[in-house]
């Protein structure tokens, strides 16, 4: 039995000795670490001190550009710039950091040119005027589909029951009706919660000159609408825009017996059961439109989600803003290029803009080639969002500015 706890204690002495051994070979890693750190933190110091040296060439440089007229961005230039500075790397594995510390060195540089460019006034910004409100009294507007519709129910919310109207059969005369001057504002939906964007508005407003000024949320309510003496357990089929059956699937999903059919729009769906008079017949639209045509609510608030809703846009054909105005929407085409778009979109992240939405489009004609549409917030008149707009303008293939609001 001594000879056993002899053996128990000799164990736990070599248990306690390799656990000092392992503690004091990590202070001694410890103090290792520490002193790598230390020289890290001289290395930064150094590379700060020489980033603002950098900085202040950089800014003489903008200062002869501004003098003579040369553009920021020099492709070339900066291409021969880079492959230079790969060459001087001798590690293999940090040539692709090392340009891609120079790409953005470089994109810092011109970011703050740009600054320079708009504090000295040399602005690329189109005049536009700035105004204290929308009159709504005094003006016409426009909106497709038919009454009861929730552009109907947009527009009456936004410039008051007793608004001027006309209404239009599609999105494409709604646009043309604002640029010929038939009407002063338009109403139109550009994305809801449940579905999305409506691509075929974006594409719309690339393709017109016509301004977003102001911007109004509907409440989506989807109704069952059917003839007073319809019944529940004879409907064959239902009519509806695309949405206005996608929003209401689950509901649908309960009813698979009956055929849908899509509609140009909701309210339209419920003009065609009034005008059919076909009991068997119904349409989900809004209880606005079950009020304008005389027809019955067969079942309220039948879409999927209750907190759907639409975004729709006031848009003008005069390059006009209100006062105040916070988003700033704008569209662009780029290369197709590794890290062009990512390029552009730092010119709002350089500038402390906070982007809300960011969309792309495929490009009619040009396979696999994609315009993009970004919301970020802002005034046309803020110094920030005039340099981010000068930096996309100045490296995009194109940009539009398509409203302040």
């Amino acid at each position: 039995m001594l000879y056993y706890f002899k053996l128990k204690d000799i164990f736990a002495l070599f248990i306690v000795l390799q656990v000092i051994k392992r503690n004091i070979r990590g202070v001694h890693l410890m103090l290792d670490l520490n002193e790598i750190r230390k020289q890290i933190d001289e290395i930064d110091k150094q590379i700060v001190s020489l980033y603002e040296e950098r900085m202040q060439l950089c800014t003489d440089v903008a200062n002869y550009k501004i003098e003579t007229g040369k553009k920021i961005l020099d492709t070339s230039r900066e291409e021969s710039k880079l492959k230079a500075i790969e060459a001087m790397v001798k590690d293999e594995t940090n040539k692709h950091g090392v340009n891609e510390l120079f790409t953005q060195i470089m994109a810092m540089s011109r970011k703050m040119q740009y600054r320079l460019m708009e504090l000295n006034g040399l602005t690329l910004r189109q005049p536009c005027e700035i105004i204290d409100k929308i009159d709504k009294n005094h003006c016409k507007v426009v909106y497709q589909g038919v009454p009861g519709a929730y552009a109907y129910i947009a527009m009456k919310r936004f410039f008051g029951e007793n608004v001027n109207y006309i209404q239009v059969d599609s999105w494409r005369e709604v646009m043309e009706s604002v640029k010929n001057g038939e009407a002063e504002f338009a109403v139109i939906p550009i994305e809801n919660s449940t579905t999305g964007t409506v691509a075929k508005v974006y594409d719309l407003l690339q393709e017109y000159n016509n301004y977003i000024i102001a911007e109004t949320y509907v409440k989506v309510e989807h109704a069952l609408l059917g003839l007073p003496e319809t019944d529940m357990n004879n409907i064959t089929r239902v009519y509806s825009h695309p949405q206005g059956l996608l929003q209401c699937e689950k509901y649908l999903e309960s009813h698979k017996d009956w055929q849908q059919i899509g509609q140009p729009n909701t309210a339209g769906s419920a003009k065609k059961i009034l005008e059919d008079m076909n009991p068997t017949h119904v349409a989900i639209a809004s209880k606005e439109a079950a009020q304008c045509y005389g027809l019955k609510v067969l079942a309220k608030n039948i879409n999927d989600e209750d907190d759907n809703t639409t975004r729709f846009v006031i848009i003008t054909n005069k390059r006009i803003f209100v006062k105040g105005a916070k988003k700033m929407s704008i569209c662009f085409e780029t290369n197709d290029e590794a890290g062009t778009l990512y390029n552009l979109m730092s010119h709002i992240i350089y500038n402390g803009l906070n982007m809300t939405k960011i969309e792309s489009r495929p490009i009619e004609g040009r396979a696999w080639e994609f315009r993009f549409f970004v919301d970020f917030m802002g005034n046309i008149d803020d110094l920030a969002v005039k340099n981010a707009l000068r930096g996309i303008e100045e490296e995009a293939n194109s940009i539009k500015l398509l409203g302040n609001y």
